[in-house]
C-alpha cells in the first residue's frame, strides 16, 4: 500500500466471467444464472422463493409486461415497494429493456413521491395498495404488485439491451441539504462497483446474503442484492429489520454475512439474551455512517462475528474503501481504498493533504456517477477536477487506512475554534449507559456556536445530563464540551436509519 497522499490499490481486479469466459454484467444475472444452474437458489422473502430458472422467467414476464406498457430504451420505471421479491424482479426488468430504475421510499408522503416520480421522469410506477392511494391522482400508468407477482410468460422474452453509459439506477439523496437530488449511476458503475464488492469480499456461489437495508437506497441494492447474485449466491429479503426476531431469522435462513448502520448494531448488542447460533456467519458489514469503535468491539466480543467497516455513499455507487477480510482490521477506520479507486483527502483549495491531516475527502474511478440529474452546475461544483468531492473530512494514516472525522457540513465553529462533533460523539459512546450520541452545533450570540449534545441511553441504564457533561470534560477540551446534553427515549433516524441531524438542528433553532 502506498503512503502518497492520494490511496489506491494499484492491483485491478478482474471481471466476473461465465463459463464460456464472458464479463457477466449485472442486466444479465437472471439469463445467466438460469443457464448455468436452473435450480439453484437464488432470491426469496417471506412470501415466495424464486430458483434461477423461476427468477429468470419472472424478470422475462415482468420486462414483456413492462414493454407493453411502452417502457423502453432511455425510460425510467418508478417502483414504489417495501423490501419484497417483487421488487428485485421489477428492477432486472426494468434493466433488460434498457430502462433505468428510481426506487421510492414508501413511507413518503404522497406529495414527496410525487416529487421524485416527476423529477426523474417516470412513466411508469409499479405499486402496492399503500402506495398506488397515494399516487392515484398522478399522470403515470401504474402497474400493480399483484401484476408483477406472477405474470403471463411472454411469447418470446425481450431481448436484453445492453449499454455501459445508459442510466441503471436514479438514486434520490436523502435531501438533507435541500430538494433530493437524482444520483445518476450507469450499467458501467453497477457492474465496476458489484465486482470490486464479489472480489473484495470474496464472495461466491455459497454465499447468501440476509437483506435488511431498504432497497430504495444504494446500499441494499448493491451490497445484498446485484452483488451476491452476480458471485452465484442467493438473497433472503426481509421486509423490515426487526430486533426481536433477527436471530430467529438468521439461525432459519443462515446468511453468510449481512450489511446494517450502526444503528441496528447498537440495537443488538442493547439487547439482553443469551448468544444467538452464528455460526453460518463470515463476517458482516456496517456502513453508511461510521461505526464507533467501542460497539465493534462489543458486537464482536459478544457475537463472535468480524465487523467489516467501509465507507461511500450513492454518488460512488455505495462504496470506496473497505477493510479487508484477511489482513489488518482497524476499527474505528473505514479501511482501504479498494482496488482501481483511487480515494485521496484535500484542503479548502483541493490541493492534497499528507497522511495525518484532515481534509475533504475526494474519490475517483469507475464507481463515481455520471452526474445529478438535470442540475449541471451541482455535478460540475461536485465533480470539479474530475473528483468526487463527497463533503466528507477524513485523514488517512501511514498505512493507508482512512477515518473520518465529520461531515464538513456538521462542523461546528465556535470563537473560531473548529469542533468536530464526531469527536465528542466518540467520548460520549465511550460511556457504557449511552446507547447512541449525536452532537450539533447551537447559535450563540457570543461563540457563533456551541456544541449541544443529545442521547438516547440502553436499556435499564440511568444517568443524568450533569455526569455525561463531566464525562466529557476528563477526556476533552474545554471548548468541546457540550454545553447541554438531552437525554432522549430515542433520536430521530432519516430512511435508511441514520441519525437525522437537521432535525436536532432545527430543534435547537425554534
Amino acid at each position: 500500500m502506498t503512503r502518497a497522499r492520494w490511496q489506491s490499490h494499484a492491483a485491478v481486479l478482474a471481471s466476473v466471467h461465465n463459463e464460456r469466459g464472458t464479463v457477466v454484467t449485472a442486466a444479465a444475472i437472471p439469463d445467466e444464472r438460469a443457464l448455468q444452474n436452473p435450480q439453484g437458489a437464488c432470491i426469496a422473502d417471506e412470501r415466495r422463493e424464486l430458483d434461477n430458472a423461476h427468477f429468470a422467467q419472472t424478470v422475462s414476464a415482468v420486462a414483456a409486461l413492462f414493454a407493453d406498457a411502452g417502457l423502453g430504451p432511455g425510460g425510467v420505471l418508478a417502483i414504489m415497494l417495501p423490501n419484497r421479491v417483487e421488487l428485485i424482479t421489477s428492477m432486472f426488468a426494468a434493466w433488460r429493456l434498457g430502462a433505468a430504475v428510481t426506487p421510492v421510499n414508501p413511507a413518503l408522503t404522497a406529495r414527496e413521491a410525487r416529487y421524485q416520480i416527476e423529477d426523474a421522469a417516470a412513466t411508469l410506477v409499479v405499486a402496492d395498495d399503500a402506495a398506488v392511494e397515494k399516487l392515484r391522482d398522478g399522470p403515470e400508468r401504474i402497474i400493480r404488485i399483484e401484476e408483477v407477482t406472477a405474470p403471463a410468460a411472454p411469447a418470446a422474452p425481450p431481448p436484453l439491451k445492453t449499454d455501459p453509459r445508459a442510466v441503471a439506477l436514479l438514486i434520490y439523496t436523502s435531501g438533507t441539504t435541500g430538494r433530493p437530488k437524482g444520483v445518476m449511476l450507469d450499467h458501467a458503475n453497477i457492474d465496476a462497483t458489484a465486482e470490486l464488492i464479489v472480489n473484495w469480499l470474496e464472495l461466491d456461489g455459497d454465499t447468501r446474503c440476509l437483506l435488511v437495508l431498504p432497497l430504495f437506497h444504494v446500499n441494499g441494492i448493491m451490497v445484498s442484492v446485484v452483488s451476491p447474485l452476480l458471485a452465484g449466491g442467493s438473497t433472503f429479503v426481509a421486509e423490515r429489520f426487526d430486533a426481536a426476531s433477527f436471530w430467529a431469522t438468521i439461525e432459519r435462513e443462515r446468511p453468510t454475512f449481512f450489511s446494517a448502520v450502526p444503528t441496528i448494531y447498537a440495537m443488538l448488542t442493547s439487547r439482553p439474551g443469551a448468544r444467538p447460533d452464528t455460526g453460518s456467519l463470515g463476517f458482516v458489514i456496517c456502513g453508511a455512517a461510521p461505526m464507533p469503535r467501542e460497539l465493534i468491539g462489543e458486537f464482536e466480543q459478544r457475537f463472535g462475528v468480524p465487523v467489516i467497516e467501509g465507507y461511500g455513499l450513492s454518488e460512488c455507487t455505495v462504496c470506496c474503501t473497505l477493510n479487508p477480510l484477511h489482513d489488518v482490521r482497524k476499527p474505528g477506520s473505514v479501511g482501504l481504498a479498494l482496488p482501481g479507486i483511487d480515494v485521496g483527502v484535500v484542503d479548502g483549495k483541493d490541493q492534497p493533504l499528507p497522511a495525518g491531516a484532515a481534509g475533504e475527502v475526494v474519490v475517483r474511478g469507475p464507481n463515481v456517477m455520471r452526474g445529478y440529474l438535470r442540475r449541471p452546475e451541482e455535478s460540475a461544483q461536485t465533480l470539479r477536477g474530475g473528483w468526487l468531492h463527497t463533503g466528507d473530512v477524513g485523514r488517512f494514516d501511514d498505512d493507508g487506512y482512512l477515518t473520518l472525522v465529520d461531515r464538513v457540513k456538521d462542523l461546528i465553529i465556535r470563537g473560531g475554534e473548529n469542533i468536530y462533533p464526531k469527536e465528542i460523539e466518540d467520548v460520549l459512546y465511550a460511556h457504557p449507559a449511552v446507547l447512541e450520541a449525536a452532537v450539533v452545533g447551537k447559535p450563540d450570540a457570543v461563540f457563533g456556536e456551541q456544541p449541544v449534545a443529545f442521547v438516547s441511553l440502553r436499556p435499564g441504564r440511568a444517568i443524568v445530563a450533569d455526569d455525561l457533561v463531566a464525562h466529557c470534560r476528563r477526556s476533552l477540551a474545554r471548548y468541546k464540551v457540550p454545553r447541554e446534553v438531552y437525554i432522549e427515549e430515542a433520536l430521530p433516524k432519516n430512511a435508511i436509519g441514520k441519525i437525522a441531524k437537521p432535525v436536532l438542528r432545527e430543534r435547537l433553532r425554534s
